[in-house]
């Protein structure tokens, strides 16, 4: 992996894992959980510049990952939703970048953005917590990768994708050594 593709992707690609017992399920749910937390104790001294800075050349900043965490995870949330009240629904994608541009993202405080991130994982862990097997076979559509995901799956993604984007910020934060 060059340096751009570890700086891209610090934990790698995602992979789909093979089987995803309920041991891993309950792990799933933990991080989902736990991320706030995680996340909020990694930031919590940065200040404006630091928030300003891109985690990679040509990549977001710290503000930007943050507010597209926001809205990825509530995306997310409702997916799920979706996925658990209809037959295999067709979710609505959007255009990440594109939010990741506007200025709610670019240039207000974070702290919206962290009360977000806090109130959705914590109904999406109790929700994720009261769902059968059965209903972790529910799946939902994907019209952009013409795809179904079954949320199983989905919810492996979305523990990568948290892992995934700590990593960016945990990684710029040691090769800045900002404490």
């Amino acid at each position: 992996m060059n340096n751009l593709e570890q700086k891209k992707y610090p934990i790698g690609r995602f992979e789909v894992p093979e089987d995803i017992c309920d041991i891993k399920l309950n792990e799933y749910i933990k991080v989902i959980k736990n991320f706030p937390d995680r996340l909020k104790n990694l930031i919590e001294n940065f200040n404006d510049e630091q928030l300003d800075t891109q985690y990679r050349e040509g990549g977001w900043t710290v503000r930007q990952l943050i507010n597209h965490i926001a809205d990825s995870h509530i995306n997310s949330l409702m997916r799920l939703k979706l996925a658990l009240t209809e037959e295999n629904p067709t979710i609505k994608p959007y255009d990440e970048a594109k939010w990741a541009e506007l200025q709610d993202s670019v240039n207000m405080p974070i702290k919206p953005a962290m009360r977000m991130i806090k109130g959705t994982h914590q109904r999406w862990a109790h929700l994720l917590k009261s769902m059968t097997n059965k209903q972790f076979e529910r799946t939902f559509h994907h019209p952009d990768q013409n795809k179904n995901y079954d949320l199983r799956t989905y919810l492996a993604h979305y523990v990568w994708h948290c892992n995934h984007h700590f990593a960016h910020i945990e990684n710029l934060k040691k090769e800045k050594n900002w404490q």
